[in-house]
């Protein structure tokens, strides 16, 4: 049997018509969007959009507060697998499908709108096979019922599109960590389900860079991790550079690919602390179990009365 492809997708609203024509970057389609156009704004009404890491800073840089304040304010919570590792979704309007950044003038943060959003109406996929590193991306058009922009006389190639919609900073910045979704998926049960730690970790690595900035720069970081002062400053100052750092801490934290030296002796230090917060964590959890059976007891007794 054939090895089954791992995918992870760019896409649009649920439910979406998609052409089932797969296109490569040079293959050609027609589609032209433009404030003249009579379904203007109208893909914003109803949104399903998975976010990604760099469509997180872009977002929060846009309005100039931090990555966990954009998360706050602009996203919900989602999942991206069975085994509930952690992900984030576009927010909408309160009491409606429509994109909360939509406004009649259309999208107000379209300098900085997400990837999927300068994808629109194309779709993205990613495959890469079992005991394959390669990964392939190819593309899909999507042709909503309302969306007009495929009957513009206006023809491009799929790479012209990307560069015309500036797709290809955002793919460049996410690409190491949607592979990390990849090999996860392509994994499958020989992985397992991460711990909760493990999700933190992601979640922090993967959104929240602001806060694995400092993270990163802190000197407990540093007792473990040998990291020279010039890639120090960059993660400091280049949202780039911290992101990538990010998802080669995440490589070597879920995979163990030891691309960030380790001090010596930093395991050994760290054990006494690891025993403890094992130990904590245990009487917490007895403590919460004897709370249940407390709880169940008196209901019990209520019940008999």
């Amino acid at each position: 049997m054939a090895d089954q492809p791992s995918e992870f997708r760019i896409e649009m609203p649920p439910a979406t018509p998609v052409v089932p024509v797969q296109l490569w970057l040079d293959d050609k389609f027609r589609f032209r969007c433009h404030k003249g156009i009579a379904c203007f704004n109208k893909c914003c009404e109803n949104i399903d959009i998975l976010l990604t890491p760099w469509d997180i800073v872009r977002m929060a840089r846009h309005f100039g507060i931090t990555a966990r304040e954009a998360i706050d304010r602009y996203t919900t919570d989602a999942q991206i697998d069975a085994h509930g590792m952690p992900a984030l979704k576009l927010a909408r309007k309160e009491g409606s499908t429509a994109c909360t950044h939509l406004t009649p003038e259309g999208c107000g943060i379209y300098a900085d709108r997400p990837a999927a959003c300068r994808y629109y109406a194309l779709g993205s996929v990613a495959m890469r096979k079992k005991e394959s590193s390669e990964v392939e991306d190819s593309y899909f058009v999507v042709k909503e019922a309302h969306c007009l922009g495929h009957d513009e006389p206006h023809e491009q190639t799929i790479r012209e599109y990307r560069r015309e919609q500036g797709i290809e900073p955002y793919d460049e910045a996410n690409r190491a960590w949607r592979d990390i979704v990849l090999k996860k998926r392509s994994s499958g049960p020989t992985v397992g389900k991460p711990s909760q730690r493990s999700f933190e970790l992601f979640y922090l690595a993967s959104y929240d860079l602001d806060g694995f900035r400092s993270f990163a720069l802190s000197e407990k970081f540093a007792s473990v991790f040998e990291i020279a002062p010039e890639l120090c400053s960059q993660i400091e100052s280049d949202d780039a550079a911290c992101l990538a750092f990010a998802i080669r801490f995440l490589r070597q934290a879920l995979f163990g690919e030891m691309t960030i030296p380790v001090r010596g002796g930093a395991a050994e230090r760290r054990l006494p602390a690891y025993r403890e917060r094992l130990l904590r964590d245990a009487q917490e959890k007895a403590a919460q179990l004897a709370d249940q059976q407390d709880a169940l007891y008196d209901s019990l007794k209520e019940q008999g009365q």
